[in-house]
């Protein structure tokens, strides 16, 4: 037995876990956090996304007023200063140009322009006539292919279905107000919220300030940290949108002259309507270039006098419209504002158009990415940069 006064080495006691079970269970930790913040942050996209789809009918006219009043604020304010900062009269002002400018367009351009739309849509059975034709006659072992193909029953009822809505879509001179708006109270909505979007754009343009000048004083349950990295966020996300659709409604616009004068010039059909409608669908990065690439070939070659020759033209004509858009406006208008990379431009257009369910997340696609492109540069500089030091 070991005498009183003599300690007694402890037996070493072995670790549960070893060092390597440790760090395995440490990185399945980490990895199973990270999927249960990227499956959060799934979720709120989904749910914001759905509540946007939901509640479109009222926030559309908001967002469409707040977008322009935005591009609008500088005109206001060039205005108010020559009137001496009397900012009612200078809206009123605004207001009146802005009729007169439009009423102006609706004369001279409306009459040819709604002539080519009529006669575009009245065009489209032709035209699809005429492309069967010259498959028919020039690739007829495309039909026997397909001919033979047709022979399986599930290609058949696939080729079926597609056939009643190819044949719905281009014998239809117009859409019915029923199928473009979902009824006469749809329409009825429709019509009323587009007539409220002058009413909160008036109240917007006589806000003085910056939109987001009292956010802070809003959020007072948040600390002084907090809440100056919100109201840093917010304001970079303003100035991100403003900048964003100014820059692109005059790049659209200017590429939608372009293309009309150039679409015109060398002899398309319907060049006025095709090259404007094109010109405003490039509000959405790249949309009115893939569109107009579908509409305006088989156009050229289908139409009258038309074939390789006008094809050729047509490809000419996109590709000077596009080197312009490249090299020139879009470094004049828009610069690197977004500081986004073309790939990233295109995922966010199809990311955020299927997220919120079509042509809004589509608009919205490089604001928001560029929003959170600054929010994580934001967040990794102040805090995780910070902890690491």
């Amino acid at each position: 037995m070991p005498h009183p006064s003599i300690a007694v080495p402890a037996e070493p006691t072995t670790p549960l876990l070893t060092a390597s079970q440790r760090s395995i269970i440490g990185t399945a930790l980490t990895l199973l956090a990270f999927l249960g913040s990227l499956a959060l942050l799934i979720l709120a996209v989904v749910v914001m996304g759905r509540l946007l789809v939901y509640f479109s009918g009222v926030l559309w006219p908001v967002a469409v007023a707040g977008v322009l009043a935005l591009i609008l604020r500088p005109v206001v304010r060039l205005i108010e200063g020559r009137l001496q900062g009397r900012r009612l009269t200078a809206v009123i002002l605004l207001y009146g140009v802005f009729v007169l400018l439009v009423g102006s367009a609706v004369i001279l351009i409306a009459p040819p322009l709604v002539t080519q739309v009529v006669d575009f849509v009245a065009y489209l059975p032709i035209l699809w006539e005429r492309a069967g034709h010259f498959i028919h006659e020039n690739y007829p072992q495309w039909i026997a292919l397909a001919k033979k193909q047709l022979t399986n029953p599930t290609v058949r009822n696939l080729a079926d279905g597609l056939a009643s809505e190819s044949k719905l879509l281009f014998t239809a001179a117009a859409p019915s107000l029923r199928a473009a708006f979902g009824g006469v109270f749809n329409l009825f909505a429709f019509l009323t919220n587009l007539a409220v979007v002058p009413v909160y754009l008036f109240f917007f343009l006589l806000a003085r300030g910056e939109p987001t000048s009292s956010l802070g004083g809003h959020l007072p349950f948040l600390k002084p940290a907090v809440r100056d990295d919100v109201v840093f966020l917010a304001r970079e996300f303003v100035a991100i949108v403003e900048s964003f659709f100014r820059g692109q409604l005059l790049i659209g616009l200017c590429m939608g002259v372009l293309l009309a004068l150039g679409y015109t010039i060398i002899g398309l059909k319907f060049g006025l309507f095709v090259g404007l409608a094109l010109g405003v669908l490039n509000i959405v990065p790249y949309l009115g270039t893939i569109l107009g690439l579908l509409v305006a070939l088989p156009l050229a070659f289908f139409q009258p006098g038309g074939g390789w020759p006008l094809l050729g033209l047509v490809l000419l004509v996109n590709a000077i419209v596009q080197c312009a858009e490249s090299w020139v406006l879009t470094p004049k208008i828009m610069g690197q504002q977004t500081g986004l990379h073309p790939a990233a431009i295109t995922f966010a257009v199809f990311f955020w158009g299927t997220a919120f369910g079509g042509v809004l997340g589509m608009l919205l696609a490089v604001p928001l990415t560029a929003f959170f492109v600054t929010a994580w540069r934001l967040a990794k500089r102040k805090y995780f940069t910070a902890g690491n030091a």
